[in-house]
């Protein structure tokens, strides 16, 4: 029987990344791969649902939607009930243009479209191509590797190699090099990036001030010497694989915490 295979992004119907990555799932034996991606790019979007105004699925090709100005989350959550009669047996997320680790991954539309798929009890993956010098080498090196890796991690799957957890996902980085200079997979943590506040002041020619958020550096600290982070991998030529799990319940500051149960208002 044939796989159902669903593919969506964040960076809208038209991205390179998500038709290369289209192109090599499909490339697999007895799958079938149906795509649902923004009309527009959503990056940086996060978890979110659209509230407050109808969404339109438009064809664009067999099997192939944009949702119309429709979050990541949005295309996992209504496609699952509007365009399958059975859930799909798998949803993958990407290719991202850019990286999406460390803390970043609560900012991510990638990720969050992995997030809604297991909340709706589907397994899945994000995959993201980190980019160097403001994306100059993914005009060296392209998706190649990334769609390679989508491509491996479906089938582990797909054969029972890898087992997605209820409400768990795998977040898959990959660094800016070719195949040959890759060292191969490590499982990583996420970890603890460095953050600053790079938003631009500028005028339009009435004298208005607007501003630009701009893309912070990829700078981190380390967590664990004993577990290397996401970060730290791409920075060693791995292909970067993170468990994430959605229950965000700091269970160290319970104990803490309970004394307040004992407090009358």
């Amino acid at each position: 029987m044939k796989k159902n295979i669903l593919i969506t992004n964040d960076d809208g119907f038209e991205s390179e990344g998500l038709i290369e990555l289209v192109r090599a799932i499909r490339e697999i034996d007895n799958v079938i791969v149906t795509v649902v991606a923004p009309t527009t790019e959503k990056s940086a979007c996060g978890h979110s649902l659209t509230l407050t105004k109808p969404l339109r699925f438009v064809q664009i090709d067999d099997n192939f939607f944009k949702l119309d100005d429709g979050t990541p989350s949005d295309c996992v959550y209504l496609s699952t009930h509007a365009l399958f009669e059975q859930k799909p047996d798998l949803v993958i997320s990407g290719i991202n243009k850019g990286s999406n680790m460390g803390e970043d991954i609560t900012y991510s539309g990638t990720a969050s479209a992995a997030m809604e798929a297991v909340l709706q009890g589907i397994p899945s993956f994000s995959i993201s191509q980190v980019c160097k010098d403001h994306y100059k080498s993914l005009e060296i090196h392209g998706y190649k590797l990334a769609c390679e890796v989508a491509k491996d991690m479906t089938m582990k799957y797909l054969n029972h190699e890898i087992i997605l957890d209820e409400r768990k996902f795998l977040n898959i980085n990959i660094p800016p090099i070719k195949k040959e200079n890759s060292r191969g997979y490590k499982i990583t943590e996420a970890g603890v990036r460095l953050y600053g506040n790079d938003a631009h002041l500028h005028r339009n020619p009435r004298g208005e001030e607007y501003y630009w958020i701009g893309i912070h550096p990829l700078q981190w600290k380390k967590r664990n010497e004993n577990i290397m982070c996401d970060l730290d991998a791409i920075e060693h030529d791995y292909i970067s694989i993170t468990p994430i799990k959605l229950n965000l319940t700091s269970y160290g500051e319970i104990a803490s915490l309970k004394k307040l149960e004992k407090e009358k208002f």
